[in-house]
């Protein structure tokens, strides 16, 4: 399995505790992870996208991931992204699929897909 320190994994959700959880488990594996709780704050704050894999909720009070998604493509069009949804539909599939993510992961996230996300992230790099 492939560990790189220096790779930023910014985490963008709405809920502390997917976000709190997922903090813990990326940096037990040895990656460097910074958490958002908003669209609205991760676009505000600017983080630099070179290197990085972005873990993004698609529902969320104000901007959706969605539209984040797409507002981080304007910017950085091939950044890896990784979707999590707690509710999938066909649509939310369609969205994905058309702004380039890298996966769409079902809540409760599965750990052995979303590191095997990360990793293909990272090695898309």
């Amino acid at each position: 399995m492939m560990q790189n320190a220096a790779a930023n994994i910014y985490v963008i959700d709405d809920d502390e505790v997917v976000r709190d959880s997922l903090i813990a488990l990326l940096e037990v594996r040895g990656y460097v992870a910074r958490d958002f709780e908003s669209g609205d704050r991760f676009l505000g704050e600017n983080p630099d996208l070179a290197g990085c894999c972005i873990i993004l909720d698609v529902h969320m009070p104000g901007m959706t991931g969605m539209e984040v998604l797409r507002r981080i493509r304007q910017r950085s069009p091939s950044v890896p992204a990784i979707l999590i949804t707690g509710r999938r539909d066909g649509q939310i599939q369609a969205q994905a699929e058309e702004l380039g993510a890298l996966a769409l992961l079902d809540k409760p996230l599965s750990h052995s897909l979303l590191f095997g996300a990360i990793e293909q992230a990272f090695t898309a790099l």
